[in-house]
């Protein structure tokens, strides 16, 4: 029997041995994507126009391999890579049954870790629990360790993988984003919650380290860099990097902003979106004993360049190209007029009347509210494509209907406009809430607006004006609903949204005085393109008539008209030029 003990303790002795690395220095090439939505391919399905996509990553990925060896390359994905796009949309919901295009990019590129992002999770459970399966199913573990069970308090998702480069070990740890249960109507991730980056991370990082003694250590994050304070639930990369101990590389994602940051003893990278750029860490570590002496880290970004792009990788893809190609180019309807999304800036427009009309026509609600969510989006009049529903609503939104009283509507649209305009003295001020900095999100140079255009929400079914000249509190004057009755400041009214506002995005329900909307919901609908769809299957040819009827929509306007009209045309000038 003494002699078997001996011989397992041998064993076990070896194993430890050799899951020490040899001695000897190392370097090992992180490349990082992130908020790809849907770019899996480098041709549109309309104009064919050559854009960036996970064909061009490729090129670079294997440019990187080629040069340094697969053995030194670590390549993963930081969320929001379901949502965007006809390709993503085509194999979510129309092909059920055929593995998810994106299961196999990833497992054609060889991605070591995908972490899960808020727009993965909005797809719902069919979607990225079938992901999820099909990733694992390929070897490529699909993390989300912020997601908790309710039954149970385990892991939804995984939170960590362990991964061999070049003898080394490295542990990659990944996580949501902590605001979803604010974004997202609970049915779509029923049975958990999610939980904030801080604390949790660092406990994960203590207990796994000291289970799994790895040479090299990854936190890969859905959440936006942020400013670092602490403060921003949705954004804690920064606050990641700043308190993190024993981590070298945070990855984080989210907020489609390009950065990176480094200290003497971690790094950040944050890759942008759209494969813009392909996020590039360098570890360098050294190995003496078994152990790990010394260790380096670079951070930097690989701008990735729309004309490369891997052609066997294109060819490897082609028929599903055709596939989702055909199935968005049908034909679904007409348009009399053009809808630019910029113009819903200036005010009315065709764009938002549009979705305001369906919202209002589609639901009891006597009152809308929806704002302009392309920065620049533009769908020429004439025959209308199934492609052009993605420029018209591009999120997979369904439409709420909430109750809210008259003044709670009326506070809702000042810190709305608060966010859009500020008060001006005469029509040389900006009136636009414009700065002179460039916004990476959807690459603008120049001026961008400070805060997010798809949070500029106005509203329909009611007559209102929005003086520019008042303070804020003070702008917005609703006189009467498009009925022609008064509208009253104690009545409740049924208002439809989406239901990304209605669950709390963009904070704006919390700002009027609701921090919880949940017992006011009276109506969930279908998702908002299905219903912009289902409008044109009804009327055949959309105009300017029946999306800009006063007495559905009602009418708003900003006022001093001239002075207003003239500032705004001078800042769009600026945005646009």
């Amino acid at each position: 029997m003494r002699k078997y003990i001996i011989g397992a303790l041998a064993l076990l002795a070896l194993a430890a041995c050799t899951n020490k690395p040899k001695d000897g220095d190392y370097t090992l090439e992180l490349l990082t994507t992130n908020d790809l939505h849907g770019s899996y391919f480098d041709s549109t399905y309309v104009n064919n126009d050559t854009r960036r996509s996970l064909l061009s990553v490729n090129y670079y990925v294997d440019s990187v391999r080629t040069a340094v060896g697969k053995e030194n390359v670590i390549l993963l994905d930081a969320g929001d890579f379901l949502q965007g796009d006809n390709a993503a949309y085509y194999y979510n919901y129309v092909d059920t049954t055929s593995e998810h295009i994106f299961s196999r990019m990833a497992s054609y590129m060889g991605y070591d870790v995908v972490v899960s992002g808020n727009h993965d999770i909005e797809t719902g459970h069919a979607v990225y629990d079938r992901i999820g399966k099909e990733l694992n199913a390929r070897g490529i573990p699909f993390l989300g360790g912020n997601a908790i069970r309710n039954d149970d308090g385990k892991r939804y998702f995984p939170e960590q993988a362990i991964i061999k480069k070049n003898g080394l070990k490295v542990l990659v740890l990944g996580y949501n984003n902590a605001s979803i249960s604010t974004w997202l109507d609970e049915t779509i991730w029923s049975g958990m919650h999610f939980e904030s980056l801080l604390p949790l991370v660092q406990k994960d990082v203590d207990e796994i380290v000291e289970k799994q003694k790895p040479q090299v250590v990854i936190v890969a994050v859905h959440s936006g860099t942020g400013a670092g304070n602490g403060e921003m639930l949705e954004s804690q990369g920064l606050d990641l990097f700043n308190s993190l101990r024993g981590v070298d590389f945070v990855v984080c994602a989210h907020d489609h902003r390009a950065v990176t940051r480094q200290n003497d003893s971690i790094c950040l990278i944050n890759s942008g979106s759209h494969a813009r750029n392909i996020g590039h860490g360098t570890i360098s570590v050294k190995v003496k004993d078994g152990k790990v002496i010394e260790k380096k880290m670079e951070a930097g970004m690989i701008p990735v360049s729309a004309d490369k792009a891997d052609t066997q990788m294109r060819a490897a893809f082609q028929a599903d190209y055709l596939k989702v190609k055909e199935f968005t180019l049908q034909e679904v309807g007409n348009l009399e007029m053009e809808l630019k999304t910029s113009d819903a800036f200036m005010g009315m427009s065709d764009y938002v009347n549009f979705v305001h009309t369906v919202q209002l026509t589609s639901t009891p609600a006597r009152i809308s509210f929806a704002a302009p969510l392309k920065y620049n989006g533009y769908v020429k009049s004439g025959t209308v494509l199934y492609n052009d529903l993605f420029t018209i609503y591009p999120y997979e939104n369904q439409l709420f209907v909430v109750k809210m009283t008259g003044k709670e509507i009326k506070d809702y649209l000042e810190c709305s406009y608060d966010t859009w305009i500020q008060t001006i003295k005469s029509a040389n001020d900006h009136v636009l809430n414009i700065r002179q900095v460039g916004d990476p999100r959807n690459s603008q140079e120049g001026w961008s607006f400070v805060h997010r255009s798809y949070n500029f929400d106005s509203a329909a079914g009611v007559n209102y004006t929005v003086d520019v000249t008042k303070p804020f509190g003070e702008r917005i004057t609703l006189s009467t609903m498009a009925s022609g009755e008064p509208f009253d400041i104690t009545e409740t009214y049924e208002v439809a949204m989406t239901s990304y506002r209605a669950n709390g995005g963009g904070e704006l329900l919390e700002k009027a005085g609701i921090p919880d909307s949940s017992d006011r919901i009276v109506l969930k609908a279908k998702e908002i393109r299905d219903l912009v769809y289902d409008f044109f299957l009804t009327h055949g040819t959309v105009t300017h008539e029946l999306v800009g009827d006063p007495s559905i929509i009602g009418k708003w306007e900003f006022i001093p008209s001239d002075m207003a009209k003239k500032a705004i045309n001078a800042d769009m000038l600026l945005l646009f030029r």
